[in-house]
C-alpha cells in the first residue's frame, strides 16, 4: 500500500474486495431491466399518448382491465417475469465462470 497513487488502491485493494457485492447487485438489477416506470407513465397515461407513452406494464394494464382480456395479459406478465428470470440465470453462469462469484 506504501507508494501506491489513489488509482492503484482502487484497482487493486479496494475493488477486488467489494466485487462480491457488485456481482450481486448488478445481478439482482438485471432482473428488473424491463420495468420502466409503470407509476410515472401511468399518472400522465390517456388515449392522446397511447402510441408514445406505451410501455410493456401499461399495454398489459389496458389489455387485462380496461379491455377484459385476462388470458393476453397473463400471458405477457408472465413472459415478462420469466425473461427476467433467464437473464439472471444466464448472466450468473457467466459471471460465475469469469470471477468464481454468483448469486448461488
Amino acid at each position: 500500500m506504501e507508494g501506491a497513487s489513489a488509482w492503484q488502491r482502487v484497482r487493486y485493494i479496494t475493488l477486488p474486495a467489494i466485487k462480491p457485492v457488485i456481482v450481486v447487485v448488478v445481478l439482482l438489477k438485471l432482473g428488473t431491466v424491463l420495468d420502466a416506470g409503470f407509476n410515472q407513465i401511468f399518472m400522465l397515461y390517456s388515449l392522446p399518448v397511447y402510441s408514445v407513452a406505451d410501455i410493456i406494464d401499461t399495454w398489459i394494464y389496458r389489455q387485462g382491465i380496461l379491455e377484459f382480456r385476462f388470458g393476453l395479459a397473463t400471458a405477457v406478465g408472465l413472459f415478462k417475469g420469466v425473461f427476467g428470470l433467464l437473464l439472471i440465470v444466464v448472466s450468473n453462469r457467466l459471471i460465475k465462470r469469469y470471477t468464481g462469484n454468483g448469486l448461488y
